[in-house]
């Protein structure tokens, strides 16, 4: 697949790409993973300053959407940076789920604050035992009195601790596995009836699971019509993720290459030994491959046709999350020992890998998705 990006969009990719390496090395990284917080507001400042917070945000509350190349070469510069802040939960999908549904007020009041790095929400999704599946939502919204309150589970809430605003996606009609009935809620995770268990993820990124005991809540947009947007905004996210792991893949490449001109065994350097070249020649091509279907996800994510779009974004996340698991394998063992110490960035990457495999559907489950999704391309 054929992608060019613009002077104006290679310059925004640029820009990116230099600001994390003079202030995102490996070392500033560890002191922020090493924090208590696990993340950085300066750096999060610094973010919305160029203005990488506004990519998602319409041009009416001063953003830059639709930004798709924009989104696709800063999702890769993250992932290459291991980025700990909540770029994607944030700055892409949360941002999708206001501007998508949100009245103009709510837009308004909003969208401004989080480009500006003011206010970070995230969305709460996902519930224990509901795995990969979007439609598995039991928990449920009730009003009294004009007034709404929220109750139930979230798992793995990635940066709930971070935020000031939990997205929670709950059911005001029917059964726990149908589309509709589905409301989005904007609840305060300081706030009255919000329990959090905070923890870090795999890769370091700060989580939480989230219990809900009447949590007083704000409708955001129509109610029991949040399902088809909630599904649009975590394909947006998908395709950021995979543009995100192009980047990680891209930088345990590099630093093995690197390696293996440095490691000498028998008086040489064992990048001279024809075995390992093989095996690098290999990783670059997954590498390669995730990286054309990076470019694939990022425009169709966008695309009106639902089914089209699931189908490029499942067979997307099917090579990127073939290529993590490949190429992050391959990287620890041309390391041997060294490939899973912390004192090296090929350890910390590898975990990165390992977490976006999973990150929104493993492998097998968009390898299902893609199947489903041809099936019922076919039959029409």
């Amino acid at each position: 697949m054929r992608f060019t990006p613009t002077p104006e969009q290679q310059q925004l990719g640029d820009m990116v790409q230099r600001f994390l390496g003079e202030q995102y090395g490996f070392e500033a990284r560890r002191k922020i993973l090493d924090s208590r917080e696990g993340w950085s507001r300066e750096i999060w400042s610094k973010l919305a300053e160029l203005g990488l917070l506004s990519l998602e945000v319409p041009e009416e509350q001063g953003g830059m959407a639709p930004a798709v190349v924009e989104t696709l070469l800063t999702a890769t510069a993250t992932g290459k940076a291991m980025l700990l802040e909540p770029w994607i939960s944030s700055a892409i999908i949360a941002t999708v789920l206001i501007r998508e549904l949100g009245s103009a007020q709510q837009r308004q009041e909003m969208l401004p604050a989080m480009a500006a790095g003011e206010r970070i929400a995230v969305p709460a999704h996902f519930e224990p035992g509901a795995r990969h599946d979007l439609q598995q939502i039991a928990t449920a919204a009730r009003r009294s009195g004009g007034a709404w309150t929220v109750k139930g589970q979230k798992s793995v809430v990635l940066h709930a601790p971070a935020a000031d605003l939990l997205l929670v996606s709950a059911r005001t009609s029917g059964a726990p596995d149908e589309p509709n009935g589905v409301s989005l809620f904007a609840v305060a995770r300081d706030g009255p009836g919000v329990s959090l268990s905070p923890y870090r993820t795999l890769d370091g990124m700060c989580a939480a699971d989230v219990e809900l005991t009447g949590a007083p809540a704000a409708l955001i947009g129509a109610e029991g019509a949040a399902f088809a947007c909630l599904l649009a905004a975590f394909e947006q996210g998908l395709a950021a993720r995979c543009a995100e792991a192009v980047g990680a893949l891209q930088a345990i490449l590099d630093a093995t290459v690197e390696y293996t001109k440095t490691r000498q065994q028998f008086g040489v350097p064992i990048a001279r030994f024809q075995a390992l070249q093989h095996r690098m020649a290999d990783m670059l091509i997954h590498v390669e491959q995730a990286r054309s279907m990076s470019y694939l996800a990022a425009m169709r994510a966008a695309e009106p046709n639902g089914r089209e779009r699931r189908r490029a974004l499942a067979a997307a996340k099917v090579v990127v999350g073939d290529a993590c698991r490949f190429v992050g394998q391959q990287a620890v063992q041309l390391h041997g020992g060294m490939g899973v110490t912390d004192e090296i960035a090929v350890s910390h990457l590898f975990r990165r890998l390992t977490a976006l495999e999973i990150a929104l559907g493993d492998t097998a489950h968009h390898l299902e998705q893609f199947v489903a999704a041809s099936a019922e391309a076919e039959g029409t």
